[in-house]
């Protein structure tokens, strides 16, 4: 769990410190690429450790993953320019992506089928626990410490996580003879990155970006095709297609497409809907996030002792995400009605539905894997969350602000300064105030409709798995 919650901070921790970092360092048209470079680093990586892992031992891949970690997290510490920064960025990714695919596996390795569920429940709620404070520590130690302490503080974590995974038992080395798929991983990195660049532009909607767009979706759409052909050729591929077309594994990861969608979501825009309609400052925005936070994680660890007990895993996603959908299109209509507090309240308990998901999806893939597998079932769930979290949250953007563009181009454009100072809103004379939130809160009602139906959807593939009890 300890590289679990290392790799997750790493992703959200620099949220808050950006201004911090591109005051200090300039180019402020390059600071996303802090975000980015470690997302697609860490998306490329996941399968290339679930597959060494596989063949040299899990605790060996971890070790390499938690040195890499710490070095590109001292690397980013010591960067004197933007360029320097994302290059150490996506250093610390290729270390992240292994620490989060060789803890799931390793719980698989380690635990008794009817069991997994349990730790993966704790796993799970470490990971969405993490990435809800991320920010939250992020912001004080800039404000105490400066920016590069958000890179510096992983060296402690990583060096008694060093210690414990010390602890583990040696795992076994596979004795058949094995060709790594370097044209393959070259192959999955050109598909993964243009497809991370492609979503990034779509959400900036912008006429200018179109080409480009169009650029990195036809890359995107070949590199894919030729991933496929080669992963049919290769004597040990990098992606096991055979695997992939099993019905339990393919549903599981299309669900954990659609959670990763839906939660990145709602904690990407419930922050930006509280600002912008309740007026609230980012210290009292991060509180209310908690309880979602903490919803999550009750819900995983819950569901995670039950299907231990019971050895059922598919019922519990089955109706969580029933619920979750009818909670989501129940906030869509009540909240203009809905005071701050309410939301929060509202998302902490359809959190709970959603902790429904992800410790069953890992138990369902190792359970259809098998033992010599769980390194490489881990990285589809991880590569299918992970790209299903970018989706998601580009299809969500996309909608809000068409809906908002529709309505009134105007307040689409001002929807990034109300960000920056919410008193813009308040300092309107009260009929332009009120007609800016209606038009700004019907399009947040259209965003969490979207979020509906990634819930809708995958509650269909919850429904229809065939493996659902271990």
């Amino acid at each position: 769990m300890l590289p679990m919650f290392l790799a997750i901070v790493d992703q959200t921790i620099v949220a808050t410190a950006l201004p911090a970092i591109a005051g200090d360092l300039g180019n402020v048209d390059q600071v996303s690429w802090i975000v980015v470079a470690y997302l697609v680093a860490a998306t490329i990586i996941a399968p290339v450790y679930g597959r060494l892992g596989d063949v040299y031992g899990r605790r060996r891949l971890l070790f390499a993953a938690l040195c890499i970690t710490m070095t590109g997290s001292l690397l980013c510490a010591l960067s004197q320019s933007m360029a320097m920064l994302a290059a150490a960025r996506v250093l610390q990714g290729l270390g992240g992506g292994g620490l989060m695919t060789i803890s799931q596996a390793l719980v698989g390795e380690a635990i008794p089928p009817r069991d997994r569920a349990r730790y993966q429940g704790y796993v799970a709620a470490v990971a969405v626990t993490s990435s809800t404070f991320g920010p939250v520590i992020g912001g004080l130690l800039t404000q105490l410490f400066g920016w590069q302490s958000v890179f510096l503080v992983n060296i402690p974590i990583g060096v008694l996580a060093v210690f414990l995974t010390l602890r583990l038992p040696v795992s076994d080395i596979s004795e058949k003879p094995f060709r790594f798929d370097f044209l393959g991983v070259l192959l999955f990195a050109v598909f993964i990155a243009s497809a991370i660049g492609m979503l990034q532009q779509v959400q900036r909607m912008r006429i200018d970006a179109v080409m480009l767009t169009s650029v990195l979706f036809a890359l995107a759409a070949v590199a894919c095709l030729l991933l496929l052909w080669r992963e049919k050729k290769a004597s040990d591929p990098l992606l096991p297609l055979p695997l992939l077309r099993e019905p339990s594994i393919w549903r599981a990861d299309a669900m954990a497409a659609l959670h990763g969608g839906t939660l990145v979501s709602l904690m990407t825009f419930t922050p930006i809907y509280l600002r912008v309609m309740h007026g609230l400052e980012p210290a009292k925005t991060g509180l209310l996030l908690l309880p979602m936070a903490a919803g999550v994680g009750i819900g995983s660890m819950v569901t995670g002792r039950i299907v231990s007990r019971t050895g059922r895993t598919a019922i519990f996603p089955s109706f969580g995400l029933v619920a979750v959908t009818v909670m989501l299109i129940a906030l869509s209509l009540l909240s203009p009605h809905l005071s701050a507090g309410a939301v929060s309240a509202f998302l902490g308990v359809t959190a709970i539905f959603m902790g429904t998901v992800m410790g069953v999806v890992q138990v369902t893939v190792q359970q259809a894997v098998g033992r010599g597998q769980l390194g490489i079932g881990a990285a589809t769930v991880q590569f299918s969350r992970s790209l299903g979290a970018a989706l998601g949250t580009a299809i969500v953007t996309t909608v809000l602000f068409m809906s908002l563009g529709m309505r009134d181009p105007e307040a689409a454009r001002m929807l990034g300064s109300i960000l920056q100072n919410a008193r813009i809103v308040t300092d309107l004379p009260g009929q332009e105030q009120a007609l800016l939130h209606s038009e700004i809160g019907e399009a947040f009602r259209a965003g969490f409709l979207a979020m509906a139906v990634f819930t809708a959807a995958s509650a269909t593939l919850a429904w229809s798995l065939p493996l659902r009890r271990i």
